[in-house]
């Protein structure tokens, strides 16, 4: 098994969660009505958790510290799709990029449980429960805005448009990908794409929405971010930098 690979894998597993959610827990306090903002809040938890979990394989494998891997490295060190560095912008943009997100996290996740790769497998078969609520949030969400009023559905496909081409990024093909097909990983990325277009699709067409065909944006799996992801980790990672000694 080439593990620098599988390192490569659990790095952009874990950086797409942690940045998530913290763009996620932003909404905490702010949010539309009470109940989103407990539910969005308690996404950001569960995404952060799973970025730890997947953190502490790494770990496991001698990449260092579950905290330094998250609070000690730079923007570039990063292997986060850009779709989950930019900003939330508003309710509708949010649930359009939760979608888009969470149906590659059930259909990578799904896939994953079947890993040669037996604690990624574990941890997958755990996740995929947790991620199956965070897709019928978004779900849901989708069906209210776009069967809403216009202006919801205007902002639903507003939201759409801007993030399609960054989501299609969760699909990066990368240097390694060929290896971790090799050994039993995980599939393909191109097939997890098509299996994710053909979940996103049907519901999108039921809420009078449409995907809007773009080229794809890629570079966060090779660390090209934009200047979001640099302000972000700089509010981030501020208080544990402050002092990495420290007992919390």
């Amino acid at each position: 098994m080439n593990e620098d690979a599988l390192k490569n894998l659990l790095f952009r597993l874990a950086d797409d969660e942690l940045i998530m959610g913290h763009r996620h827990s932003e909404w905490t306090g702010t949010a539309p009505i009470l109940e989103e903002d407990i539910a969005l809040s308690s996404i950001a938890q569960d995404e952060i958790g799973h970025a730890q979990a997947y953190y502490t394989l790494l770990a496991g494998l001698g990449a260092g510290q579950a905290d330094d891997l998250a609070f000690m490295r730079k923007a570039d060190d990063f292997r986060c799709a850009q779709l989950c560095e930019l900003p939330k912008g508003d309710w509708a943009s949010t649930i359009a990029r939760q979608f888009f997100y969470d149906a590659t996290e059930s259909v990578r996740l799904a896939a994953l449980t079947n890993s040669s790769y037996a604690p990624l497998a574990q941890l997958a078969r755990k996740l995929i429960g947790e991620e199956k609520y965070h897709l019928l949030h978004a779900r849901s969400w989708i069906r209210h805005l776009g069967h809403g009023t216009i202006e919801s559905r205007l902002r639903l496909q507003a939201g759409l448009d801007t993030f399609y081409p960054h989501a299609l990024g969760l699909f990066e093909p990368t240097s390694d990908e060929a290896d971790l097909v090799a050994d039993g990983i995980l599939p393909p990325e191109s097939e997890l794409r098509d299996r994710w277009r053909a979940m996103i699709d049907p519901l999108l067409a039921e809420s009078r929405v449409i995907i809007v065909e773009a080229p794809p944006i890629y570079g966060g799996r090779l660390g090209q971010h934009t200047g979001h992801l640099t302000k972000l980790l700089d509010d981030m990672q501020l208080v544990y930098r402050t002092d990495p000694q420290a007992e919390w």
